[in-house]
């Protein structure tokens, strides 16, 4: 290797699958690796140096995509033998070192509970030129305590937790995640803030069920504490959160929500079945009428409110007359949107192994029926907004036809995916160009059933902090929040009010 050769900083390449969870500890993988002198590679590089892949394992096809990607780099790494390739995330931790043993050209092998080791699996399978495989079976330091490289100059994801509690049959997330381990609310306000120092507006509060936060430390209300506190960060505009489970949602929660300003008025909950029977078998611990009762609450509180879901079609034993109660419950519902999932088996988990395993075209069949019904709904319920003035966060990379359209695309306060006209060649007057990360607001003159228009010109912009850094192709870089595992007690105090204002 010639010095100038080793002397050049190794690029690197991160691969995602899965939930939110796993988008942001990519971002911690990227901040690990910069941090130990590696450089993202560029688009057009197609040799990078290392090639992680941060795997899930929630859907039936996650093996077949991962070894499928892994074969189509075996050639390129048998060309390039000085790359290394990596694998992390759930289905590295559910496979171990089978990885290894299917596709011996993978170097490093790594956990959900440490990912922080990766720089250092990395230096000693190069030094030691033979496969590193390390998976530990419980959290090792807690993900927030790790440097991150953010995707987004204007939203960050902010996890409160990690771990699950819960033991739905479907669901091998728990096995691979462990024990809800929850951290303390002044860490979580600590990178909050740091997050809105670097220009970020929006934060999503991330955790496999966000409203059980707290039961570390002995508090069942911390949850809506905690949203709260969010709204005394002065310059942070939006609070998001993901995903809140129905039999821990208390009724301090839609309280805060609707109190809080800067508490985004959406909410993702996941239904799974309508069917009280299903749900039993589910294990999941609420039955149709609670959950029901929870958005009548919402509502009552917050009439604007859009309300999104999880639902999945076929379940073993699921029975026509069950899915004719999912769909009952999706019309009293009125979804804003709903993620729909044909059943997949996963080894592992007791679902797997259940008697009633129904047939692939009864699956489609309910499957596409289910899409018909939630697309009427959400197309109804899309309608409504024609003529309505929102405010919209710009973003990249959520409209696929902007550039062909001459259109931008960004959130709406409520969640909705909003493409709206710029005015003549994206200017707004001495505001100058509308970037992602700058606020417009606007007028709705279409709606679809996944998407709302806004054709006029904007009728105001907005530049933000957070489009300076996207216009001079800033990412915000955040060291690691110092912290503890948590301690049985209450929780520590707030810090006093200085101002008011990522799959289960």
């Amino acid at each position: 290797m010639t010095t100038a050769a080793a002397s050049s900083p190794r690029t690197y390449q991160v691969r995602t699958y899965g939930c939110q969870m796993n988008v942001h500890d990519s971002e911690r993988i990227s901040g690990l690796l910069e941090g130990a002198g590696y450089v993202r590679a560029t688009e057009a590089d197609d040799n990078p140096d290392v090639v992680v892949f941060n795997t899930c394992a929630v859907r039936e096809n996650a093996d077949n995509r991962l070894y499928g990607n892994l074969g189509h780099l075996r050639p390129v790494k048998a060309r390039h033998p000085e790359m290394q390739i990596a694998v992390g995330g759930c289905l590295a931790q559910k496979d171990r070192g089978e990885i290894v043993r299917k596709a011996p050209w993978v170097d490093v092998v790594f956990g959900t509970h440490n990912i922080g080791s990766l720089p250092v699996l990395l230096e000693r399978a190069r030094h030691n030129a033979a496969a590193e495989v390390e998976i530990l079976e419980s959290l090792d330091v807690f993900p927030s305590t790790l440097p991150t490289r953010r995707e987004s100059t204007y939203a960050g994801w902010v996890s409160i937790s990690v771990g699950c509690n819960n033991t739905c049959t479907f669901c091998i997330v728990p096995s691979l995640r462990g024990k809800e381990k929850d951290r303390r609310p002044g860490d979580i306000l600590s990178e909050v803030r740091a997050l809105v120092d670097e220009g970020v507006l929006e934060v999503t509060l991330l955790g496999q069920n966000v409203n059980s936060y707290g039961v570390e430390f002995g508090d069942r209300l911390a949850f809506g504490k905690l949203l709260r506190a969010c709204g005394d960060v002065e310059g942070l505009e939006r609070v998001r959160f993901t995903s809140p489970h129905p039999k821990d949602f208390t009724d301090d929660v839609i309280a805060a929500m609707a109190e809080t300003p800067n508490v985004c008025h959406s909410l993702h909950m996941p239904l799974q079945s309508g069917s009280d029977d299903v749900l039993r078998a589910m294990r999941r611990s609420y039955r149709a009428d609670r959950y029901l009762g929870i958005i009548e609450k919402v509502r009552a509180a917050m009439p604007d409110a859009a309300i999104t879901t999880d639902i999945i079609v076929g379940f073993p034993g699921e029975t026509e007359a069950d899915f004719a109660r999912t769909l009952d419950v999706v019309r009293e519902a009125r979804f804003s949107s709903a993620f729909t999932f044909q059943y997949s088996k996963r080894p592992g988990t007791p679902a797997a192994t259940m008697d009633g395993q129904l047939p692939k075209q009864v699956v489609q069949e309910r499957y596409e029926r289910l899409i018909a019904c939630v697309e009427e709904i959400t197309w109804a319920e899309n309608k409504k907004l024609v003529g309505e003035t929102v405010e919209v966060l710009v973003a990249v990379g959520e409209g696929r036809k902007d550039e062909r359209t001459g259109r931008m695309s960004g959130r709406a306060r409520d969640g909705r995916l909003v493409h709206f006209a710029t005015g003549a060649n994206g200017q707004r007057g001495d505001a100058g160009l509308i970037r992602p990360g700058d606020v417009v607001h606007t007028t709705i003159t279409y709606a679809a059933p996944h998407h709302l228009n806004a054709d006029g010109e904007p009728l105001s912009h907005r530049r933000t902090r957070a489009g300076d850094a996207a216009e001079a192709g800033r990412a915000p870089r955040t060291p690691g929040v110092l912290l503890g595992l948590p301690t049985i007690g209450a929780p520590a105090a707030a810090p006093a009010p200085t101002t008011g204002c990522a799959a289960h």
